[in-house]
Parts: structure tokens; C-alpha cells; sequence
């Protein structure tokens, strides 16, 4: 018999159970190494809180299961919120109130689940028999008839054929070898089990083909619904990074029904890595596959290693051109897709209107709302064009702050007339657009919620940041802005969230706001158990967890995340043709050459140029970043027989840097200002080296590398250039201008004075 039901069991699962690994189960089991065929099946149910064990780690696979445990194990997967409740009396004369089972029968016989005998008994203990339990599924579960066409001799004229007859057809039962279904052979607990699971399975199936999210939502444990709302990343396992899908990761992505992860570059060794890192990422979730994002704005924030590094928001900006944004987000997109991830938390859509803003700055595209708006939308399209989800940032606006919200929280006081006319006018346009994805700030904005609690950091009275508001995300954001898409927050790693709320209680909070998707909670564990307990507390409403997950749902669809033709080999092929490929590294110069702005000039038009055989002296606060210009110094002017010689910019050094740039003919002063207060740097050292070079008359160009702030601070700057980045894109473009092969025909994109 066991052998018999082994072999039956391996044919019918085939395409159900596609999906590698098994689910870790709630209760482990200790007794079913004679009962592989149906360990899969058990501890997916059980892992659903449907079956349960019988004591000391034992299933008892090849017990009998009976009718009453038959329909217990329905109730508990389809009725168990009326578990909880009281239940009126059976008319069964066999089932008294203190039968084990009493309350489960009840509610299956008021759901219409069985039915008892013509006696007027339920015979609760008697082992059910296989014609019993097709009809039982058959009753709990809206199945039709299917196309696998089957004919056993001994079931035709059964009393249970039809069901007999639904369940065999969609291979849901098999039967035996000699033509016969043996209606009324009793069925094992294994059997039981490992039918109920293929039911499940099949339904979700038909759920994901016909793309009914709320039928599948239904089939959805409470448990994988909030885990579908978290999105971690997996830095470290073991004190090692994360680079391949280890046992540690094995078990977090089924312990926790993870609906996605964030990678970054300790994620990354190298394209082919990161390709099959994220297919067999995908491989681990199981039916519903998973959001995999990435922070690839280009510029300073980018992941990818030989992949086209864009030179950023604020060069383009600086350019001015929807087409380049465009294409920019598109070739990303592009990118992105081939190694197997679908969402870029891009582009910033935050309007950097402070100069004193320690953490956006060049990521913007500039100060200028209509400019933020213009090449944000199209930066979107073009990301939508490739198949990435674009996932725009930090709603309602990072740009006017000088808190950096990784460490503290800012506070943005504007008044709603300020907010409408600047922060939000991006953010209002993507909308319109469609825009599929936002990520929240967690900043303050008393002008839209003025609730203050007391920090857990200190006891001081703190203001509620946006990703913990209802009234920003729901009020603000969805009611009154109309936005239809996925909510995802902020990382929760960051102070401004981490220090004052505590991570249970923010998690918590973050969804009754209107959050969908919490990424990078500290603690992915225990914000999952959070949610699991709001929801069968009645904390936040099954409705709002149902509506979150059936958006992600939609979007994964819409975004052909449940298609998964292509493998891994096909994917690994196409790689070289598209990452770094010659046309995206076209777009990437372009980008640079076109961005590249005079920041000051002697004749007005062009900064200093450099001449055949200078002595040309870098001064940089940085070794790599003086040895890079002078690398693409030396590749771009190889007819000019230029001398070079590197000297660092720092405290105490301004001597040498004076005796550097006495022997100089030309001086290349790069400035770099990034993740710091642009009033608070240190200025003095480059106004003394640039009034030293205007008193001997020197050729040289202050060359930007970051915010291009320096105007602000710097007097009498004869010459400069900004190039909006520190990357080889940037830097080569900006010493061709001085060079005099292209000219700088960027324009500034923020404001540098009043």
C-alpha cells in the first residue's frame, strides 16, 4: 500500500510543486522518514497552522485520519476566526458537546463542509474513507471539473463520483495501476494532508493564471500576507556577506514568507553573481515571487560593478534634456533587469533647494521644482520602458533639510502654500503620470501633522515623521493627492526611525499610516511577529493588510514577476550584451561631456585652459581622487607633453600646497563636498590656495566634484568648472574642456546666490 501510494503521489504532484526546497514547518516532525512521498505536504500544512502533530514531535503519517479530524483540519485552514467564537449545539445524536472535536464539527456542519448520516449520526471516529474525502474537499473548495481525462471501474455508480470524478481530473487524486480509485479505502493523516496541500496549491495556481489577487489573497496565511509587507536586506550571514542563497537565508525567506529583499554592494561581487544570486533568490520564493530592489541612481549612489555608472541626477540636470533623463532610466532599467532585479529606488525626486543639505544634494536634480519634475517623469518613463519599477524618493521632500534623516530627525516647518508649490509638485506630477511606487521620508512636517511622542532615545517630546503619519500617507498622499500605488518606506536602520519609536512600534504604526512595504526593518523577525499579532488582535484591520497585499500583487503581476521562462543560462548568455554595453556607455559620455558647467571664467565663456607642455599640478583631499584626474588628464592630452604631480589638501598642509603650486604652470583644485554641511567645510584652505594663484596670475580651474556650492563660499574664483560627480564619466568630461576638446555647455542647476 505504501509503496503503491508513493508512486501515485510522485505522479500527480508534478507541476505543483514546482518550486525547490520545502517550508519550514511550525511543528517539526521526528517520525516521517518512512513517509517522504508526503513530507512536503505535511509541513505545508502545518506551516499553515492546519494539522498538527500528536505529541513528542510525532505526526503519526500512517495513522488513519478521521471524519472528525478530517473536517477539523478544514475549519482550522478556511473557518478559523470562528474557532473563537461561541457555537450553537450539532443535531448530531453521536457528537456530544464534550467530544474533542465538537466545536469543529459544528462549524463544518453550519459551513456546509459534511453532512452526517441518514441515521442522524455524524460517526465522528470512523476512519474516512477516500470516496469521503473527495467529497469533502470538493464541498470546501470551489473546484470544476478538469481536463485530465480519467475512468476508474470502480467509481462510476459510487455515490461520490462526481467528486471523485473533479478531483481526479485536475490530478488532484490518482488512482491505482489496475484502473480502480478504491473509493472506500480509509486515508492516512499523511494522505489527508498531502491532499489538502495540492488542493491549496492548485487553487493559488488557478489564482495566480487568472490573476484573481483576492481569491489568492484568501489562500494567503496571515503570516505570508504581512510577510509579502517586508522588504530587508541580507547584508551578513555568519559574519560573512551575503553573496548566495545560504541556509541562513533559506530559512528567513520561509519562516517569514519574505514578499522581497534590498541588495546592496556587499550583496554584489560581479554582474554574473548578482544574476544568479537573484534567480535563485526567485527559485526560493515559491509561488509568489519577490521584489528585489536596488539604490541605482547614479552618480554617488550606485551597486552595480561594470555596469554603465550613470554621472548622476544633478548632471543631468545640468543638461537640461528630458530625452537624456529618458534614456538614462531606460538603459538603468535595462541593466537592472538583466541581473534579475525589478525595482530602483529611483529617481529623487526631492528638490535640493538648501545648500546646507547634508545628504541629498547632487542626487537631486536640482533646485528648480519644474526642472525636478520634467526630468524625474521622464527618468520614470524611461525606468517603465525596461520593465523596472521605478520607485521614487522621499516623499514629501528630503531637499530643504540640514539633518541627514540616517542620523536624526529632520524637521521641515514650510506651510502647506510652500509645500504645494515646491516639495510636492514632483511628487504630484509622478502621480498623474502614473507612478507605480513612492518611498516616504522620515521627516517632520508640523505643517501636515502636528502629533508629537516622547523619544525613547532621551524622554523628549518629538514630532511624528511622515512614514509614521496617517495624515501624510493617508490623508496627504492618498485621499487628497489621489496616488492608487505601493507605499514602501524609508529604511527603518535610520535613526530618525531606529532611536525614537522602537522598531515593534514604528513597524506597527508605519502600516496603520498607510505603509505597504516596511524596507529594512532591524529586525525582520520580530517586525513580521508585530504584524502577525496586529492583525489577529484586531490592531489593523485584515481589510488594510488585504488591500497592501493585493497592490504588490498587482504590481508584481504587471510587471510579469510570476513569468518565469527564461533560465539561468539564458539569462547569464544576454549579460555581456547589455551591461556596460556601447550604446549606454554613449549615452554616459554624453551625459557627462553635456553637463559639464563653467562655474567662473576670466573671458566669461571658458575656464583656463591647460597648454602643450605644462607642469600641471592636482591638488585634491584625496589620493585616488588626485590619481584619477591625473590618470584621465594624461589619457585625454597625450599630444600636449604635460608634466603632472599630485599634492593633498588637508589640515596642516598648507605650506606644501603652497610650494606645490609655485612650481606650477597650471593648477587642477578639485573640491569635493558631499554628506556634509556645505557652510561647515573647510573653506579657508581653498580661499587661501585660490588668492595665492589670483596674486601670481595663474592659470588653474577650480574643478567641482560634488555640490556645487563652492561659489557660495569662495571669493574671486577665476576659473571653474563643475562636473556634478567624482566618477571617471565626470572627471573625464570635465578635462577635456580644460583641455580644449569639447566645450562646457552645462547649465548650473541650483541657486548659488540670493
Amino acid at each position: 500500500m505504501q509503496l503503491k501510494m508513493m508512486a501515485i503521489c510522485g505522479a500527480v504532484l508534478g507541476s505543483l510543486l514546482v518550486w525547490a526546497g520545502s517550508a519550514a514547518a511550525e511543528e517539526r516532525f521526528n517520525d516521517l522518514q518512512y513517509s517522504k512521498w508526503a513530507e512536503d505536504g505535511i509541513e505545508y500544512m502545518a506551516k499553515r497552522g492546519t494539522v498538527a502533530g500528536i505529541g513528542n514531535g510525532k505526526f503519526k503519517p500512517g495513522g488513519l485520519v478521521t471524519r472528525s479530524q478530517a473536517v477539523t483540519f478544514l475549519v482550522r485552514e478556511l473557518y478559523p476566526e470562528q474557532l473563537e467564537k461561541p457555537v450553537e449545539g450539532t443535531t448530531y445524536s453521536d457528537v456530544s458537546t464534550k467530544h474533542p472535536f465538537y466545536r469543529e464539527i459544528t462549524i463544518a456542519a453550519k459551513n456546509g463542509l459534511a453532512s452526517g448520516l441518514p441515521d442522524g449520526t455524524f460517526r465522528p471516529d470512523k476512519p474516512l474513507s477516500r470516496a469521503e474525502t473527495a467529497a469533502f474537499l470538493t464541498r470546501a473548495y470551489s473546484l470544476s471539473e478538469g481536463k485530465q481525462s480519467v475512468h476508474w471501474s470502480d467509481s462510476a455508480k459510487h455515490w461520490a463520483a462526481a467528486p471523485i470524478l473533479i478531483m481526479s481530473s485536475n490530478g488532484l487524486v490518482g488512482g491505482y495501476s489496475d484502473g480502480t480509485y478504491r473509493p472506500n479505502q480509509t486515508v492516512t493523516r499523511a494522505e489527508y494532508a498531502v491532499f489538502m496541500s495540492r488542493v491549496i496549491r492548485f487553487e493559488r495556481q488557478d489564482a495566480i493564471q487568472s490573476q484573481d489577487w483576492d481569491k489568492l489573497i484568501s489562500y494567503m496565511t496571515v503570516s505570508e500576507q504581512v510577510g509579502q509587507m517586508l522588504m530587508p536586506d541580507i547584508r551578513q550571514w555568519n559574519g560573512k556577506v551575503t553573496t548566495t542563497v545560504n541556509e541562513g537565508l533559506k530559512e528567513i525567506i520561509h519562516d517569514q514568507d519574505l514578499g522581497g529583499f534590498i541588495l546592496f554592494d556587499k550583496n554584489i561581487v560581479d554582474t554574473r553573481q548578482v544574476a544568479s544570486f537573484t534567480h535563485t533568490l526567485q527559485t526560493e520564493a515559491g509561488d509568489i515571487p519577490m521584489f528585489l530592489g536596488i539604490d541605482q541612481e547614479g552618480g554617488v549612489i550606485k551597486r552595480i560593478p561594470g555596469g554603465t555608472n550613470l554621472p548622476g541626477q544633478m548632471a543631468l540636470g545640468a543638461t537640461g534634456d528630458t530625452g537624456l533623463a529618458e534614456a538614462a532610466g531606460k538603459l538603468t532599467g535595462e541593466e537592472l533587469k538583466a541581473l534579475g532585479l525589478n525595482i530602483n529606488f529611483a529617481p529623487v525626486l526631492d528638490i535640493n533647494s538648501n545648500p546646507d543639505n547634508p545628504i541629498i544634494g547632487m542626487r537631486s536634480f536640482g533646485s528648480d521644482a519644474d526642472l525636478v519634475t520634467q526630468l524625474g517623469l521622464a527618468t520614470i518613463r524611461g525606468l517603465q520602458q525596461s520593465g523596472v519599477i521605478a520607485a521614487v524618493k522621499h516623499f514629501p521632500g528630503h531637499g530643504d533639510t540640514m539633518v541627514d534623516s540616517h542620523l536624526g530627525m529632520p524637521v521641515l516647518t514650510h506651510n502647506l502654500e510652500q509645500l504645494n508649490s515646491v516639495e510636492l509638485k514632483p511628487f504630484r506630477a509622478a502621480i498623474e503620470n502614473g507612478v507605480e511606487m513612492i518611498m516616504t521620508a522620515h521627516i517632520a512636517f508640523p505643517a501636515l501633522d502636528n502629533e508629537h511622542v516622547t523619544s525613547l532615545k532621551d524622554g523628549s517630546s518629538v514630532p511624528i515623521p511622515a512614514t509614521l503619519s496617517h495624515k501624510v500617507l493617508t490623508g496627504l498622499l492618498r485621499e487628497q493627492m489621489g496616488y492608487k500605488g505601493l507605499i514602501i518606506s524609508d529604511a527603518f536602520t535610520m535613526n530618525a526611525i531606529a532611536e525614537h519609536f522602537g522598531e515593534n512600534n514604528a513597524v506597527e504604526r508605519a502600516v496603520s499610516a498607510g505603509v505597504d512595504i516596511i524596507l529594512m526593518p532591524k529586525d525582520s523577525a520580530a517586525a513580521h511577529q508585530t504584524l502577525v499579532n496586529a492583525v489577529k488582535s484586531g490592531k489593523i484591520p485584515d481589510e488594510n493588510i488585504h488591500a497592501s497585499v493585493k497592490r504588490i500583487l498587482e504590481l508584481k503581476a504587471k510587471y510579469g514577476l510570476f513569468e518565469r521562462s527564461q533560465t539561468l543560462a539564458q539569462k547569464l548568455t544576454k549579460l555581456n550584451g547589455i551591461i556596460g554595453s556601447k550604446q549606454h556607455r554613449a549615452v554616459e559620455q554624453e551625459i557627462a561631456e553635456r553637463a559639464v558647467t563653467v562655474l567662473a571664467s576670466r573671458e566669461g565663456v571658458l575656464p583656463d585652459q591647460i597648454q602643450q607642455g605644462d607642469r600641471v599640478v592636482i591638488l585634491a583631499a584625496e589620493q585616488e581622487q588626485a590619481q584619477q584626474l591625473e590618470k584621465q588628464l594624461l589619457l585625454s592630452a597625450n599630444n600636449l607633453s604635460l608634466k603632472t604631480e599630485i599634492s593633498l589638501i588637508g589640515q596642516g598642509k598648507t605650506n606644501e600646497e603652497l610650494q606645490a603650486i609655485a612650481q606650477a604652470d597650471y593648477v587642477i583644485l578639485a573640491s569635493y563636498q558631499f554628506r556634509n554641511v556645505a557652510s561647515e567645510f573647510g573653506w579657508s584652505t581653498y580661499q587661501t590656495l585660490i588668492d595665492t594663484m589670483n596674486r601670481r596670475n595663474q592659470r588653474y580651474s577650480l574643478m567641482s566634484l560634488g555640490n556645487p556650492y563652492e561659489l557660495i563660499y569662495l571669493q574671486n574664483v577665476r576659473s571653474g568648472l563643475a562636473v556634478y560627480g567624482k566618477q571617471e564619466p565626470n572627471t573625464r568630461a570635465g578635462i577635456k574642456v580644460m583641455v580644449g576638446q569639447t566645450k562646457a555647455a552645462g547649465k548650473l542647476p541650483v541657486r548659488t546666490g540670493p
